[in-house]
């Protein structure tokens, strides 16, 4: 660029003589505009080659984005989430990776299961294929039963696809439980007619295996919902000038 400004410079004072020869200074300070001008010309060339190199990769970005979308919908879209299973009513939890049941039992106890989408896996023990995808999803559900007071009765347990497992049941007293309070051993260590009386209590709540069914069946749509709701929300966010 200044190899181009110096040879506007000699082509301006070439062509006007007489106003070097009247004038040197008002030449010397019109050279300085047109340099100043030039340059601000190239400038403005490459903010604008910029922009464009800037808005043509947010349009690509845009198009993957829509075309996954429509992919996904086309393929296989989400179902209406059931609102219901058994005596709980569900809470899709829009945007989260939880969601929640709640029902009364009885006159005293209200009872509160939050769930996690997926958040592990293990090989399939039927499996005998060396499938990366042949594998049992897991999810983390935990069971609050309260009796209207500050204690509850906390039962953190594993949803496989057909069955539940308990991990770890105890008495929270209050909210501000220390984070060292003991809370008992690993349900396994236990007693297994005591194991056995802990699946029949929840099971008269209707936390049994068929949760652990219903809320696989749940969150492969909640998964596949959330998918398009995040790319719905990146469109948004790269559509905005």
């Amino acid at each position: 660029m200044a190899r181009f400004v110096r040879f506007l410079r000699r082509t301006v004072i070439s062509s006007s003589p007489s106003i070097l020869y009247r004038n040197p200074t008002t030449c010397v300070q019109s050279n300085r505009n047109t340099s100043l001008l030039i340059s601000r010309k190239f400038l403005s060339s490459g903010s604008y080659v910029s922009e464009m190199r800037k808005s043509a990769f947010e349009g690509n970005i845009l198009r993957l984005i829509r075309s996954e979308i429509q992919s996904e919908l086309d393929h296989s879209p989400p179902l209406q989430p059931e609102e219901r299973f058994g005596p709980f009513t569900v809470d899709e939890r829009p945007g989260e990776q939880w969601i929640s049941l709640t029902r009364k039992f009885g006159e005293k106890e209200d009872i509160k299961v939050e769930a996690t989408m997926f958040d592990g896996s293990v090989p399939s023990s039927k499996s005998t294929s060396a499938d990366p995808e042949d594998v049992q999803l897991h999810i983390t559900f935990i069971v609050n039963i309260s009796k209207g007071d500050r204690e509850t009765l906390e039962i953190m347990c594993s949803a496989w696809p057909d069955t539940i497992q308990i991990s770890k049941f105890f008495v929270r007293k209050s909210s501000n439980n220390s984070p060292n309070a003991y809370i008992g051993p690993e349900f396994q260590e236990m007693e297994d007619e005591l194991q056995d009386s802990v699946y029949r209590f929840l099971e008269e709540r209707g936390i049994s295996d068929d949760l652990a069914e219903f809320l696989h069946q749940y969150m492969k749509n909640k998964d596949k919902a959330e998918y398009i709701r995040w790319m719905e929300t990146v469109k948004s966010y790269v559509e905005q000038k």
